[in-house]
């Protein structure tokens, strides 16, 4: 995986100016061992509960990203040290969270690219609502399933098409 999200903006202004790319605002932490991942997205919408993400993610990834919009909610984490592990061993190649992870250390040692707004030692609840494959805004940035994220020390960018 040979990309830089510098090279892919300047390479793709016209999908830049209509919308067909656009870039998270740079409020993302990292986290996990991969500082660069991209992948097709699969969609979550939730609030403070994360039985979804469990679920999703003891599917197999096949190399997607998990986009998963938790309302920007910095009360409890959505993710943590057991469910990256799970996304490593099931072949996901990245989770977005517009919310907080916990057990950070963890997380770090996971073979998986993870962006979150912060961590938070307080776990969710675990009553399974919310919503799959749906259409989510992180951020303000509208994310479709089937859209592509491209992940790296300089930011993350959402497209609607494989860019080359």
């Amino acid at each position: 995986m040979s990309f830089a999200t510098t090279d892919l903006c300047d390479d793709n202004i016209p999908l830049l100016e209509d919308g067909r790319l656009a870039v998270l605002p740079p409020s993302f932490r990292h986290f996990g061992k991969r500082v660069r991942f991209s992948g097709r997205v699969t969609t979550l919408k939730v609030f403070e509960d994360n039985a979804l993400v469990r679920a999703m993610l003891e599917t197999q990834g096949n190399g997607h990203v998990l986009v998963v919009d938790g309302g920007g909610s910095l009360r409890c984490a959505l993710v943590g040290g057991q469910l990256a592990l799970l996304a490593q061993d099931n072949g996901w190649a990245g989770i977005i969270v517009d919310g907080c992870v916990r057990d950070s250390e963890e997380v770090n040692s996971c073979e998986i690219g993870v962006r979150a707004l912060g961590t938070h030692p307080r776990r969710s609840v675990k009553k399974g609502a919310g919503e799959r494959n749906v259409r989510v805004q992180i951020c303000g940035v509208p994310v479709n399933p089937g859209d592509w994220i491209y992940a790296d020390a300089d930011g993350v960018l959402v497209a609607q098409q494989k860019l080359a």
